[in-house]
């Protein structure tokens, strides 16, 4: 069953106009619609799948972040580089908070939160997808949760990170008032988003993999994404790149356009994404740094 959005997700404006058509080629192979919201231009999935048959469109052994099974070649390459780019997501959170408690929404198998823990941070996970979540608390020493909700009444966060995981949430602004109530006066909110305005992005149009439909229900731009921060009462800190993630997006983009990978082309396409970013600062994926507003 589709659902319609009659208003923005992020503005509640009741105009859009249409943006692309993209194929999900990782599971079902349907096609979806991309809208753009004429006020504040967000791009979205719509209509889109419902909250209770999203999860059908994750049941793949290719979906790395839910299974840690994917084998194929961009997959042992992400793979690569994981224990890499952990460690850099490690030092950005600990350049605001050194210590404290963390709360990693969408943490999927748990890597993220075993790095924390080796550095002493007390560690939360939410994970909704439940094979995700019971490698998870294999590998965890804390708490991993279902949902937000399950998250103890008087419990607070000096972070909350989302990595890749707002782009996925039906619920987009209640989610994001829920996760407010539990950052602490002090605290950070991290946030890791693709961007539609990135290189790659222009250069793969509807093949572009950070489309990711329809698992990627929102598809950001850094003025769409501010919007909706603000809209939330978050104010943006800092904006930080994802420089890897160029390599990844054009690897898959490749196999989407083509049919087949082709490792030097998709490394060469991520390589001219980031030299150009250098100068426009439109990364693949950026990280979004928030307080409290």
């Amino acid at each position: 069953m589709y659902e319609k959005l009659e208003t923005c997700p992020s503005c509640k404006h009741p105009q859009f106009d249409n943006f692309l058509i993209c194929e999900d080629y990782s599971v079902s192979k349907e096609s979806f619609a991309l809208v753009k919201c004429k006020k504040c231009e967000l791009v979205f999935t719509n209509p889109r799948p419902s909250k209770n048959e999203l999860g059908k469109y994750y049941e793949s052994n290719e979906y790395i972040s839910h299974t840690n099974k994917g084998n194929s070649l961009i997959n042992i390459l992400y793979k690569l580089v994981r224990s890499y780019t952990l460690i850099s997501k490690r030092k950005i959170l600990q350049q605001f908070h050194d210590s404290g408690t963390v709360l990693d929404y969408g943490c999927g198998t748990g890597d993220f939160l075993r790095v924390l823990e080796k550095k002493g941070l007390e560690t939360f996970g939410i994970e909704p997808n439940e094979q995700a979540k019971k490698l998870a608390e294999k590998q965890v020493k804390g708490k991993v949760l279902g949902s937000v909700e399950e998250v103890p009444g008087d419990q607070k966060f000096d972070v909350i990170t989302a990595w890749h995981v707002v782009e996925h949430i039906s619920e987009l602004r209640e989610t994001l008032k829920l996760l407010r109530k539990r950052l602490n006066k002090d605290g950070h909110f991290i946030v890791a988003v693709p961007n539609i305005n990135s290189h790659d992005a222009t250069i793969y149009k509807e093949k572009w993999a950070g489309y990711d439909v329809p698992r990627h229900l929102y598809h950001f731009s850094q003025a769409s994404f501010k919007n909706l921060a603000e809209k939330s009462k978050f104010k943006l800190v800092k904006t930080l790149p994802m420089k890897f993630d160029s390599f990844y997006v054009s690897l898959l983009s490749e196999k989407y356009k083509n049919g087949k990978s082709n490792l030097i082309k998709g490394l060469l396409n991520g390589l001219a994404s980031n030299r150009k970013a250098a100068t426009t600062g439109e990364y693949s994926s950026l990280i979004y740094i928030l307080k409290k507003n």
